[in-house]
């Protein structure tokens, strides 16, 4: 069998289709990597991971637009930041950040930094969830 254009072609379709269909088949099968807060360091900036710690704390920022809760998972302590569109979806599915102050969550969020300090930016309204 001599390989010509056209052979080539349909390999190379029949395999990116195969590629593609199994990217979507077990996209919802990947899970973020789970780390503890003293394991975060700027070499994971840009990474989503999962966390898990007690919320310490619910502040408001001073414009109302976004909430910043301190989280404790007895390594050490980092803030997840909540902007006003995920507030916004919280809200709207019956959840205050508020209730979540003195109970276990787990958060999934990207790793940024922001004046020299670690900080989590949760990813959206699903990206929190209580833990018993």
């Amino acid at each position: 069998m001599e390989l010509n254009d056209e052979i080539i072609f349909k390999v190379a379709l029949i395999t990116a289709l195969v590629g593609m269909i199994g990217m979507l088949a077990f996209a919802s099968y990947i899970e973020p990597k789970e780390i503890t807060i003293n394991e975060i360091t700027r070499n994971n900036i840009g990474e989503t991971v999962s966390v898990s710690g007690v919320v310490e704390s619910v502040k408001l920022s001073s414009s109302g637009s976004s909430c910043f809760l301190e989280l404790n998972d007895g390594t050490g302590k980092i803030n997840v930041i909540v902007f006003e569109s995920v507030l916004v979806e919280l809200k709207d599915a019956g959840n205050d950040l508020n209730d979540f102050k003195g109970h276990n969550i787990k958060v999934v969020g990207s790793i940024t930094e922001y004046k020299s300090s670690m900080e989590l930016i949760l990813a959206n309204s699903n990206s929190i969830k209580l833990e018993s």
